[in-house]
């Protein structure tokens, strides 16, 4: 039974999707029926920063990063030295 209902399942996404005209979703209705009588201007593809900084490079990111670990195992090593007085 249970393969009749898997062939019948395939045949009707198979009749669905070779269907000739598919509905627009409703933003897409809804974005022409807009557009119609205000038309969107012309948009960049990307705007142009505002102000361009100059990226760190990745042995400075890493840099940053072996350094905040290496601090806080020393201050972690430290409070371990101070606990037992």
């Amino acid at each position: 039974m249970s393969e009749r209902d898997d062939q019948e399942r395939e045949f009707d996404l198979r009749w669905a999707e070779s269907a000739e005209h598919k509905e627009p979703s409703a933003r897409a209705r809804m974005l022409a029926a807009r557009w119609k009588h205000n038309p969107p201007g012309p948009v960049p593809f990307r705007a142009d920063p505002e102000h361009v900084t100059r990226r760190r490079s990745s042995w400075v990111s890493t840099a940053v990063v072996l350094g905040c670990v290496a601090a806080v195992i020393v201050l972690l090593g430290y409070i371990n030295f101070r606990a037992p007085y």
